[in-house]
């Protein structure tokens, strides 16, 4: 298994990223690959984890190690897998997810794209006690929402990114249209527009 890659970011996707090393380019899946805008073109190190089953052999990325140590734990859980954990992962809030697991707060998992009553409560069951390492601050921001544009509206090319990234995590045109006017009230980056969406979904 591959610890880390280090190299320069050479595109960045609504679900991955492609890091190049020595004239190979590694498609790497990540929480919020948009967190990446500002290395475009510069050297990164990026933690990886390989995954593999019968059909896919598939690389994710992380931006520190515990990171990718939350996502391994996530990936223990029965019913969640890759996508989930990564949606998960992408709210960027790990001191929220920690204390919903710690005090059983089933109507804040139940927010994640994929995560019903039956697969909260397993997260409960199998992670409750084990996440002390999992302190605030320890990881990058994200968004794991679905957006969906309303027709007649136009949106800026961050805008845009952002809502084909939260797509690709699995939210719903539902939940997207509560919060897209308020994402529309200000100009930002596409990571920013992610992050603050997430902020958003949380909170509904």
């Amino acid at each position: 298994m591959f610890d880390f890659i280090k190299g320069k970011v050479d595109f960045i996707d609504i679900q991955y990223i492609v890091i190049e090393v020595n004239g190979v380019g590694y498609q790497i899946h990540c929480p919020n690959p948009f967190i990446f805008q500002k290395e475009l073109e510069e050297e990164c190190k990026i933690y990886t984890y390989q995954h593999v089953r019968e059909d896919l052999i598939r690389l994710y990325g992380f931006k520190t190690r515990k990171e990718r140590h939350l996502f391994e734990k996530l990936l223990n859980v029965s019913g969640i897998g890759p996508k989930g954990a990564l949606a998960i992962l992408a709210s960027g809030q790990p001191e929220q997810l920690v204390n919903a697991i710690e005090e059983e707060d089933e109507k804040f998992l139940v927010k994640f794209p994929g995560v019903g009553k039956k697969t909260a409560r397993q997260i409960i069951l199998d992670l409750k006690g084990k996440l002390d390492e999992f302190a605030p601050n320890l990881f990058q921001q994200g968004v794991a929402e679905e957006f969906s544009k309303p027709k007649g509206n136009t949106y800026s090319k961050e805008l845009e990114e952002a809502v084909e990234a939260l797509k690709a995590l699995g939210y719903v045109d539902r939940e997207i249209n509560k919060i897209v006017p308020q994402l529309e009230k200000e100009e930002t980056t596409t990571d920013q527009y992610i992050k603050k969406a997430l902020q958003l979904m949380l909170k509904q």
